[in-house]
C-alpha cells in the first residue's frame, strides 16, 4: 500500500494524486472468484463458463473535464460511448451491452440530454453494441456527468493484456498523436474496434491498451503491468501537425493504440496492415528493456492536472 504523506492527517485525493488514490482503493478489494484480470488493465475479464471470456467496462465524462459547456450533445454522446468502447477495443474483444447513467441539474435542458442519448445511441450502432439500460440523477450543483458501463466477450486466445510485454518486444502505435482536445479531436475519434480484431487474429501484440491519459502516463502503466522497462526513440513519434513531441507525450485522449510486439511477429506486419488500413499508420516509437533505462513526460493525470 502507499504509504500516507508524513505531513497530512488526511491527504486530500489531489495530494495522493491518480495512481495513489487508485493503488489504495484497489487494495480495499478482496479476490473474487472466475476473474481473470481485475482492476490494472483496460476491462475486467471474467470467466463465463462457455469458452469466452466476459469484458467488464465502466467509464464516465464530466463536464468541464472531458468535455465544455456548450459543446454540441451529439459529439458529447458520442465521445461517452466511444471511450468505452476503446477499452474494449484494447483487450482485443467485441463490445455486446451497455447501461448509461445520466446526472445533471434539474434546470438542464432536455434537448441537451436527449442529444447526449442521441450521440450515445449512434456510437453503440457503429460500434456493434447496443444500449440497454441504465440510470437518470439529479446533482445538486450545476454540471454535467455521462457514464457507460459496458460488457463485451473475448476469445481467450484473442486477449490481449497490459502485462504481456516482454524485453526485445517493439513499442508500436497506431496513428498519430498529440493536440486532441484543442483541434476536438477528442469528441470525433473513432475506436479501433476492427483494427485490434485484426491484430489479434492476424499478429497479435505481447501487450496492448488505448492512448487516453497519454503516451507519458500510459506507457509507464504498461511496462509497471508488465515488469519491464521501456526505450522511446522521440524523434519517430507520429504527431498530428503542428503539435510538438513533448505535447504528443503529454496532451492524451487520442484513444489510439499501444502495443507491443515481438519482433518476428512484427516482421512482415507492416505491410499486411498497409494493405488492411491504408490510411492508418502504424509506427514503431521504441522498444522494451529489462529495466527501466528511459524516462518520459507526464500525461493527463487526475486530480493535479
Amino acid at each position: 500500500m502507499v504509504p500516507l504523506p508524513t505531513n497530512f492527517a488526511d491527504p486530500s485525493v489531489a495530494d495522493l494524486g491518480e495512481e495513489a488514490v487508485v493503488s489504495r482503493l484497489v487494495a480495499m478489494i478482496p479476490p473474487a472468484c472466475g476473474v481473470i484480470a481485475g482492476p490494472g488493465d483496460d476491462c475486467a475479464v471474467v470467466e463465463s463458463g462457455s469458452g469466452i471470456w466476459h469484458l467488464l467496462k465502466t467509464d464516465g465524462v464530466v463536464e468541464g473535464v472531458h468535455f465544455l459547456p456548450g459543446t454540441e450533445p451529439v459529439r458529447v454522446g458520442r465521445k461517452a460511448m466511444n471511450r468505452v468502447l476503446s477499452d474494449v477495443a484494447a483487450m482485443g474483444g467485441r463490445p455486446a451491452h451497455a447501461l448509461v447513467t445520466i446526472a445533471v441539474e434539474a434546470g438542464r435542458s432536455f434537448a441537451e440530454v436527449e442529444g447526449w442519448y442521441a450521440g450515445m445511441v449512434a456510437a453503440a450502432e457503429d460500434g456493434g453494441c447496443c444500449i440497454v439500460g441504465g440510470e437518470t440523477s439529479r446533482l445538486p450543483v450545476t454540471g454535467a456527468m455521462i457514464t457507460v458501463a459496458m460488457t463485451g466477450t473475448v476469445d481467450p486466445a484473442h486477449c490481449v493484456f497490459r502485462s504481456g510485454a516482454k524485453p526485445g518486444d517493439l513499442i508500436a502505435v497506431t496513428g498519430k498523436l498529440g493536440g486532441s482536445f484543442p483541434s476536438g479531436r477528442h469528441l470525433t475519434f473513432a475506436p479501433r474496434l476492427r483494427e485490434s480484431q485484426w491484430l489479434v487474429a492476424h499478429a497479435k501484440p505481447s501487450a496492448m491498451m488505448d492512448l487516453s491519459d497519454g503516451l507519458g502516463s500510459d506507457l509507464p502503466r504498461l511496462v509497471a503491468a508488465s515488469g519491464v522497462g521501456f526505450r522511446i526513440d522521440e524523434a519517430s513519434l507520429p504527431c498530428h501537425d503542428g503539435v510538438s513531441t513533448e505535447d504528443a507525450v503529454r496532451d492524451g485522449e487520442d484513444y489510439e493504440l499501444l502495443m507491443t510486439f515481438p519482433p518476428d511477429t512484427f516482421r512482415d506486419l507492416p505491410a499486411k496492415w498497409g494493405d488492411v488500413f491504408p490510411d492508418l499508420a502504424l509506427t514503431v516509437i521504441g522498444e522494451i528493456t529489462g529495466s527501466m533505462t528511459d524516462s518520459i513526460v507526464r500525461g493527463w493525470e487526475h486530480y493535479r492536472n
